[in-house]
């Protein structure tokens, strides 16, 4: 085993393990169903809202400039991955059937608590 050296000759150290702070969170996947939020603790004990599950988005109207809550129908596709598509999903970049036409989500659903998208033009 070669070890690097610095150029002082002094050898480079080995890290330990991890510490708290620099582990992953868990990784959670909205799905398209009832709404379900969830409060968690982050760092210096702030609570924050986070969602398992929804079924309704603020969808905003380029047009008008007005946003309105909305049903979501059915996730159609995800440019990020296709089988979260097929799972239902809601990621950022995903594009959403709403009442009001094709949506395209632009928020990141499951560390914000809420669903925010823009109406596409068809």
């Amino acid at each position: 085993m070669v070890v690097a050296r610095k150029i002082t000759g002094g050898k480079y150290k080995r890290k330990g393990q991890k510490k708290k702070y620099e582990l992953r969170g868990n990784t959670r996947k909205v799905k398209l169903r009832e709404e379900k939020k969830k409060k968690v603790r982050g760092l210096g004990g702030n609570t924050r809202v986070v969602l398992l599950s929804g079924n309704t988005a603020n969808v905003f109207d380029k047009t008008t400039k007005k946003s309105k809550k909305t049903k979501i129908k059915n996730v159609i596709e995800t440019p990020a991955d296709r089988f979260l598509a097929r799972q239902n999903i809601l990621v950022k970049g995903a594009i959403i059937e709403t009442d009001l036409g094709k949506a395209k989500i632009t928020n990141r659903p499951s560390q914000e608590g809420m669903i925010q998208a823009v109406l596409i033009k068809e």
